[in-house]
């Protein structure tokens, strides 16, 4: 097995990679915040506090690798720093960040990559007490799943939607392609080598279930060329026999699928209910590898069952639209497993969590298992819960802070 393997979303975590956020954070302001993709702002040093449970409580289960750690270990290597740096001013050409990126010291490089670097204040910008990047910085980085996805023993490099996030591609692709602990067997495709205009892809819309079947989310931030694209790749080069595509609403609550479905066990998944069920319920299109075209089912559940995964529906928010919809926007769908039936999510979604009790699941509070008040056996069924009023405020939960790079096979 390559160090990098996944092949469902439930199998036991053996390796993850996480970005602590850090002063990439500050450049969110109220003025900057739809520029950078926010719908609030966040205090960083609440968020690093509530980054750094999720991280204690993923280091009982994995290796867990952090973004800037691995980034400055091949920076230190001369011609991947230089490929790096040419990569990053082809995006942002500029002779003044060019010199001042020449000179600079790994970690202080990796400071400027991802906090960004300010341009200097002419004087009628500093009268006017304006200011730009030359470099701008990356405040989504700590949602390391969008950016690169692990199918197989194959990976891909996310086209990301919006420029704000382009910069984070340059990073993810030099880490599988330099680091030995992202070794893989090919990169399927690299989003930051090209930039076309109708390929966009995300990781939060990417779901490989089994080794044989992925699901995928068409939404505003991974289009249907892309996802045609990747269909393709993923029958020619990972096993994949059937792909279900789950066409999303274009609307800010469900910008990427794992924020209204997530599979929770071998026998169970997350879901928003309006979205799956009843007369609101998204479409839903089956392809089968060696089939000309897409088929229509008659929703989520009917296409899991069609290709032998039948899975049953937890509530997100439980019966109540209000609650669902609080919930959901609380990223309670955002859910990551760490072994089968084994799951970490956040503690203020008490309708979901009471939902997830129903099921069987034992709500266990982060703080009492690292203290180790409490403890999760193997085999059992349970959600550990992290604090979350900060980062969810970033739009997105545990799910979208963790790339996974290693699983066992479910």
């Amino acid at each position: 097995m390559s160090p990098v393997h996944v092949s469902s979303e439930i199998g036991a975590l053996r390796s993850v990679l996480l970005h602590t956020p850090g002063a990439e954070l500050l450049a969110v302001t109220p003025g900057t915040r739809e520029d950078y993709l926010y719908d609030d702002v966040i205090d960083l040093e609440l968020a690093r506090k509530e980054h750094r449970q999720l991280v204690a409580v993923l280091r009982r289960f994995a290796e867990v690798l952090e973004t800037r750690a691995v980034l400055e270990e091949i920076l230190k290597r001369g011609e991947v720093r230089e490929a790096l740096v040419a990569r990053t001013l082809d995006v942002v050409p500029s002779d003044a960040l060019a010199q001042r990126l020449a000179r600079l010291p790994v970690g202080e490089l990796l400071d400027v990559l991802v906090a960004g670097a300010l341009e200097e204040a002419g004087p009628i910008a500093a009268a006017l007490n304006e200011t730009a990047y030359m470099l701008p910085p990356l405040p989504n980085l700590f949602f390391t799943r969008d950016a690169g996805m692990v199918i197989g023993d194959h990976v891909i490099v996310g086209s990301m939607r919006y420029g704000a996030r382009w910069t984070e591609e340059l990073l993810i692709s030099a880490l599988f392609r330099h680091h030995p602990a992202f070794q893989n067997a090919g990169i399927l495709y690299d989003g930051s080598e090209e930039k076309r205009l109708n390929y966009t892809l995300e990781g939060g819309d990417v779901h490989p279930l089994r080794p044989d079947l992925v699901v995928l989310g068409f939404s505003e931030r991974s289009s249907p060329a892309a996802l045609d694209h990747l269909t393709e790749l993923l029958f020619e080069r990972c096993g994949v026999r059937d792909v279900i595509v789950v066409v999303l609403p274009k609307e800010p609550t469900a910008i990427h699928l794992d924020m209204i479905f997530n599979q929770m066990d071998r026998e169970r998944c997350l879901v928003y209910p309006p979205h799956f069920v009843g007369p609101e319920r998204l479409a839903v299109l089956h392809r089968r590898k060696g089939e000309a075209g897409m088929r229509e089912t008659p929703n989520l559940f009917a296409a899991l069952t069609a290709v032998d995964l039948p899975l049953e529906p937890v509530f997100c928010g439980g019966a109540r639209r209000a609650d669902q919809e609080r919930e959901q926007w609380g990223s309670a769908c955002n859910v990551v497993s760490v072994r089968p039936g084994i799951l970490v999510g956040y503690e203020r979604n008490e309708a979901t969590l009471a939902e997830m009790g129903k099921a069987g699941y034992r709500i266990v509070p982060a703080a009492k298992l690292l203290k180790g008040e409490q403890d999760v056996a193997e085999g059992e069924k349970a959600v550990i819960v992290i604090r979350g009023s900060e980062l969810v405020r970033g739009g997105g939960g545990p799910r979208c802070m963790t790339m996974p790079l290693r699983r066992d096979d479910p």
